[in-house]
């Protein structure tokens, strides 16, 4: 006995055959990932001004006045340089003359420069338990300064298990500690609070002024 297609019609005693992968998969449309948009400049320069008057800053930055646009293009023709709309919310128009190729490239330096000069502040974890060895301590104890003394903040954390759990205090004591040997470098941020079996607090590096 064949197999049996639902919502098959027998047309002339002939069963339509199933549909394979390949018949399905010309259906399926294929969804195309979007292209980032790219940042289009949208300071009308020269030819691209509409008003029929502007006013003019020269490239020294003196006032011209209010020009009809075209005397104002060959001003800035005459220059060898572009003349750019600043500000089109005034009437009429400002335009500044400049070289607007020159002035884009210093100010996507600027940019990048200021980029550069930004300050990630990174946090980095240190990891106590309430029985910490005193070498152990001291060597996490140097790389919190460490941490800090790079401009990241620190948070301590001190983790406790099974029977340890009857002795928390011991972690609190062993963060105030932590707090107390590092604060010639910082300032604590989140105070040392018990949460569950953890306890930790939150070191920031101090602003040098």
């Amino acid at each position: 006995m064949g197999e049996h297609y639902p919502d098959t019609v027998v047309v002339d005693g002939s069963i339509p055959s199933a549909p394979t992968m390949s018949t399905l998969g010309e259906k399926i449309a294929v969804r195309k990932r979007r292209k980032p948009e790219a940042i289009v400049d949208k300071t009308r320069i020269n030819r691209a001004i509409r008003a029929i008057e502007v006013r003019v800053v020269d490239e020294d930055g003196e006032q011209l006045g209010v020009l009809k646009l075209q005397e104002a293009l060959e001003v800035a023709q005459e220059k060898g340089l572009d003349l750019v709309e600043v500000s089109d919310k005034s009437r009429p128009p400002v335009c500044r003359i400049m070289d607007y190729g020159k002035f884009k490239y210093q100010k996507r330096k600027k940019q990048n420069d200021a980029k550069k000069r930004q300050t990630v502040v990174r946090v980095k974890e240190i990891k106590l338990r309430p029985k910490t060895e005193e070498h152990d301590f001291q060597f996490k104890l140097k790389n919190a300064r460490g941490f800090l003394t790079d401009g990241n903040k620190v948070k301590v954390t001190v983790q406790y298990r099974g029977r340890e759990m009857a002795y928390t205090y011991l972690g609190i004591e062993l963060l105030d500690r932590f707090t107390k040997e590092t604060e010639d470098l910082s300032i604590v941020e989140v105070k040392p609070r018990a949460e569950g079996r953890i306890a930790q607090m939150i070191l920031a590096p101090k602003k040098t002024s």
